[in-house]
């Protein structure tokens, strides 16, 4: 069986990568073969001007964080911190400092002497974090670290992580299958999907202009809807409702003449509420409503389907939507997106 296929890039010096896609994409196959924990069966691995594929792992210039922080529970912050430097032969006056350097930055200077059970979850993250650090190696490969922290501290931690990265700037290859988390760390993102690279770029062009419709579907909270549809004489026929195609894919289609069955997609925050029916591009009914505070998310059945997709939409805190509500839905018909369904590629992608 075959965990990646094919997987080329290059990370150029200092920059933050995160690798993100479902489960089993082969993310963290990826970072281990990199830190040399598994081996590539074909192909090379290139760490700065070396070739490391028979070089072992504890001589490959790189620091790895896992999701399980793995902190040596006998041993207080201060030790764990500089216990790589001690195995390294590294004096214990040099050792301090460094220990000490770290620990200021991580803001942990104040619990060197405290052991890992005396800590909160992102303590140890930042110890664990810390100890990949205080190394100061070519590389930081980091698989899924803040997983086990809960929502606000996952936040907090994402945050000081990207601080500590503009002030080190160490190359840094990240494994998440958070999207959040992907899109405000990454310099570029790698999208992964079957052990295979879907798409390279940077999030927002990501966001903006996705390969095909896994990646437009998986980057984005909540994801882009798809409208199963089909294309003839310059409009869209959604079920029993017609939406105008705009020039830009209207030139395209027209170089695509066997082409019949499309899938539409729109991103919720593109799909508005309009009060006439005269104005609207979709007719749906509301089944859901979540109050955001700021707006509300609204998920709607479309109607004149025979199987009834339910679409997502974002509504101003003005728009009282209840469940059962009909609503007159237009599209931003420039920012429609095409996908061939029987490849999933976007039509007219560069």
């Amino acid at each position: 069986m075959t965990a990646v296929a094919e997987i080329t890039f290059e990370v150029p010096d200092g920059q933050f990568w995160v690798l993100v896609g479902p489960s089993g994409c082969g993310k963290s196959t990826i970072l281990r073969i990199i830190a040399g924990l598994d081996r590539a069966t074909s192909g090379t691995v290139w760490i700065g001007e070396q070739v490391v594929n028979h070089v072992p792992a504890r001589q490959r210039d790189v620091a790895m964080v896992f999701q399980n922080y793995a902190l040596y529970p006998h041993m207080t912050v201060a030790e764990n911190l500089g216990f790589g430097l001690q195995m390294r032969g590294v004096d214990p006056q040099t050792r301090r400092k460094q220990v000490e350097a770290v620990a200021d930055a991580l803001n942990l200077s104040a619990l060197l002497d405290r052991k890992p059970r005396q800590l909160s979850g992102g303590q140890q993250q930042r110890v664990a974090l810390g100890r990949a650090i205080v190394r100061q190696p070519q590389v930081f490969l980091l698989d899924e670290p803040l997983s086990n922290l809960d929502a606000q501290l996952r936040d907090d931690t994402r945050a000081e992580l990207k601080q500590l990265h503009q002030r080190l700037g160490v190359t840094t290859i990240y494994v998440t299958h958070d999207q959040v988390e992907a899109m405000t760390l990454a310099d570029q993102i790698v999208v992964l999907d079957r052990g295979r690279i879907q798409q390279i770029s940077d999030p927002q062009t990501l966001y903006n202009q996705p390969a095909n419709q896994m990646v437009a579907t998986f980057l984005g909270s909540p994801p882009m809807n798809i409208l199963p549809a089909t294309y003839k004489q310059g409009e869209f026929r959604v079920g029993q409702h017609s939406v105008p195609c705009p020039d830009r894919l209207r030139l395209l289609l027209q170089t695509l003449p066997n082409l019949d069955s499309v899938h539409l997609g729109i991103r919720p925050e593109h799909v508005h509420i309009v009060p006439a029916a005269e104005a609207a591009h979709l007719n749906a009914e509301a089944i859901v409503v979540e109050p955001l505070g700021r707006e509300s998310l609204v998920r709607a059945r479309w109607l004149g389907s025979a199987v009834t997709p339910v679409l997502t939409l974002h509504a101003a805190p003005q728009q009282l939507v209840r469940p059962g509500d009909r609503l007159f839905l237009q599209f931003d018909l420039d920012q429609l997106h095409v996908f061939d369904p029987a490849s999933g590629k976007t039509l007219g992608y560069p």
